[in-house]
């Protein structure tokens, strides 16, 4: 595979699975009934948290482990990666997203996927478009200044993925009965375009563009050691 490649056939795969697991994971919570919700929810963050942290340490090496549209403009705004490949690896991520989504209802049970929508976010009964577009915001905001602290910066522990599947994990318990706590446009519109449904959808982008902008803007600034 030439050189170029490598990176966005990783960036793909790698939002596929997310994805796949993801979403798959909210289809078993529907599958399961209602009994133990909250057993249910928390178990639909471990899925998200625990699944990036491994895809992320499995693409470091080849693509930064982005795997999210939302971290690759974050790492533009900081000056980490160019205009062009951050176009090239959003337009990958949404592919694989996309196909994670359609392997989801080709393959799970149809009844589930169809309650959970393939698993397309939502926001809570009580949360305005306006409020889910800070919450994702903050939200996002925790994840890329994981990403920063954890993988880009020269200082970081060398932990792999493990701190950002962390935060996606925490970020899900927060955020995951308000907006379903996406913090990923990817995640967002691979479902959404599959199930066809796009109530609130722009929340997904809007909230995480901001939120990864203003962290991209800080570490660049502020936090990020400087160069001797």
């Amino acid at each position: 595979m030439p050189k170029q490649l490598r990176p966005l056939a990783a960036e793909f795969v790698g939002t596929l699975l997310f994805v796949f697991l993801g979403a798959g994971s909210v289809v078993a919570l529907m599958a399961a009934g209602t009994t133990a919700a909250s057993i249910g929810s928390l178990g639909v963050a471990l899925a998200h948290g625990v699944a990036m942290a491994i895809i992320v340490s499995m693409t470091m090496s080849i693509s930064g482990g982005h795997i999210n549209p939302a971290v690759t403009f974050g790492l533009w705004i900081a000056n980490r990666v160019g205009g062009r490949v951050a176009w090239q690896y959003i337009g990958a991520q949404v592919a694989g997203a996309v196909v994670g989504a359609a392997l989801v209802r080709t393959v799970l049970p149809r009844m589930a996927v169809g309650l959970a929508l393939v698993g397309t976010p939502r926001l809570g009964n009580d949360v305005t478009f306006l409020q889910g577009v800070w919450i994702e915001a903050m939200l996002t905001f925790f994840l890329v200044s994981a990403v920063f602290g954890t993988a880009v910066s020269p200082e970081a522990p060398k932990i792999g993925g493990f701190g950002i599947g962390l935060a996606i994990f925490v970020d899900a318990l927060v955020g995951g009965n308000f907006t379903g706590a996406v913090m990923n446009p990817a995640r967002a519109i691979g479902p959404a375009l599959v199930a066809w449904q796009w109530n609130a959808h722009a929340v997904y982008w809007i909230g995480p563009l901001i939120g990864a902008g203003v962290a991209g803007a800080l570490w660049k600034a502020v936090l990020l050691p400087r160069k001797q």
